[in-house]
C-alpha cells in the first residue's frame, strides 16, 4: 500500500508517526512547506511539492490533514483518482464544492473516513453500546463541552497564524472544536433544529468566534448543548446524557464513564483501558483506516457523516449571524 499525507502540521506529523507504527513504509509526503514544525521527523521520505505529481505515483490512499479551507483542493483529484481518503474533520468550512466532493468519490470508488477520532474513545464506544441496551432509558436531554485555551493548543507557533484563528483557512471554535457535533449525532441521532450564540471578549485579537452556544433537538424530540471555547485553562471535555431511567457522564480528560442506573440507584464507574493514552484514539482510527483501504471494512465516520456534522457547524455559525433557529428534515 502506498500512501500520500497531504498537510505536515501536528495531525498529519501524527498520522505519519502512527503509519510508521503500523508498519506502513511506503510514505509520500505532499508538501507546501507552511509548517512552523521542525523539520527532522520528515527527513528520510520522498517529498512532492505538485500535487498532480503526487497522485500520478499510484496510490492507494491519500491522508488529506491541510488545514480546512483546503481539504476540498486535495480530497476532490485524489478521490477522482480512486484513492481512499482520511480527511480530517471537519470536511470543508463550507458546502461549496461538497457535491463535487460527492461526485468524485462515486467516480473513483474509494472510500472516505473522515477523522472524527473520538468515534474510537472506549468510554464513547461503551456510552454508545448502553445507549443501545436502553441502559438509562429513552435520552432525553444531554449537555456538552469542549473547552481549550487557544494560546497553548499548539504552543510551538503564534496561535494568531493557526488555522483555528483565521478565517481564510476554515478557523474559528465552531469548525475547530466540532467534535461533538459528530459524537452526539452518532449517540443520539439526527437534528432537526440548530441554534447558537457566539461571542468572546477578543481578548486574543481573532477575527473569529471564541466561544459557542449551541442548543439542538434531535429527530427523537431529545434537546440539548454543546459549549465550545477558546478561553478555558486548564481544558474541559465532558458529555453528559440524561435518560428516562438514568444518566451517562463521560470525561473526555479523564477517560471514563460514569453510569447511573435509577433502578439500581448508585453511580457505576467504567474506566479507560490501564495505559489508555490520547494517541490511541488515533492509532484505532489509522488501523481502522488501513483495514478500510484493503477493503476489509467500512467507515465508521463516513462522508455522509462528516457532511452532515459541518452542516450543524454552519448552521451554527448561521443561527449566531442571524438569530433564527435553523431547522431541516
Amino acid at each position: 500500500m502506498k500512501f500520500l499525507i497531504a498537510g505536515l502540521g501536528s495531525i498529519g506529523r501524527r498520522h505519519l508517526r502512527n503509519l510508521v507504527t503500523l508498519g506502513v513504509k511506503d510514505i509520500l509526503l505532499y508538501r507546501t512547506h507552511q509548517s512552523t514544525l521542525p523539520e527532522d521527523e520528515l527527513v528520510g521520505f520522498p517529498v512532492e511539492t505538485d500535487l498532480r505529481a503526487a497522485l500520478n505515483q499510484d496510490l492507494d490512499a491519500v491522508i488529506v490533514a491541510n488545514p480546512t479551507a483546503l481539504h476540498l483542493s486535495v480530497a476532490i483529484p485524489a478521490a477522482r483518482q480512486g484513492c481512499h481518503l482520511l480527511l480530517e474533520k471537519p470536511v470543508a468550512e463550507s458546502m461549496e464544492g461538497m457535491a463535487d466532493l460527492v461526485a468524485a468519490v462515486k467516480e473513483g470508488g474509494g472510500q472516505v473516513l473522515v477523522g472524527y477520532q473520538f468515534r474510537f474513545h472506549p468510554g464513547l464506544i461503551q456510552a454508545a453500546h448502553l445507549l443501545s441496551q436502553g441502559a438509562i432509558g429513552y435520552p432525553l436531554s444531554f449537555r456538552a463541552t469542549y473547552a481549550e485555551y487557544l494560546p497553548g493548543m499548539h504552543p510551538w507557533e503564534d496561535y494568531r497564524q493557526s488555522y483555528s484563528a483565521r478565517n481564510d483557512l476554515g478557523g474559528g471554535v465552531i469548525l475547530t472544536l466540532c467534535h461533538p457535533l459528530d459524537y452526539v449525532r452518532w449517540l443520539l441521532g439526527d437534528y432537526v433544529g440548530v441554534w447558537a450564540f457566539t461571542g468572546g471578549l477578543k481578548q486574543f485579537g481573532l477575527t473569529v468566534e471564541e466561544t459557542a452556544v449551541i442548543g439542538i433537538r434531535l429527530v427523537n424530540g431529545a434537546i440539548g448543548s454543546i459549549h465550545l471555547d477558546y478561553n478555558r485553562h486548564p481544558a474541559s471535555h465532558c458529555l453528559e446524557i440524561t435518560g428516562t431511567d438514568g444518566t451517562l457522564a463521560w470525561d473526555g480528560i479523564q477517560g471514563d464513564l460514569q453510569v447511573y442506573q435509577s433502578g439500581k440507584g448508585t453511580w457505576e464507574s467504567i474506566p479507560a483501558p490501564i495505559g489508555f493514552e490520547r494517541n490511541d484514539m488515533f492509532l484505532s482510527e489509522m488501523r481502522h483506516f488501513i483495514a478500510v483501504v484493503r477493503g476489509e471494512a467500512a467507515p465508521v465516520c463516513s462522508l455522509d457523516d462528516g457532511v452532515r456534522a459541518l452542516q450543524a457547524a454552519l448552521a451554527a455559525k448561521s443561527s449566531a449571524a442571524d438569530g433564527m433557529v435553523h431547522e431541516w428534515w
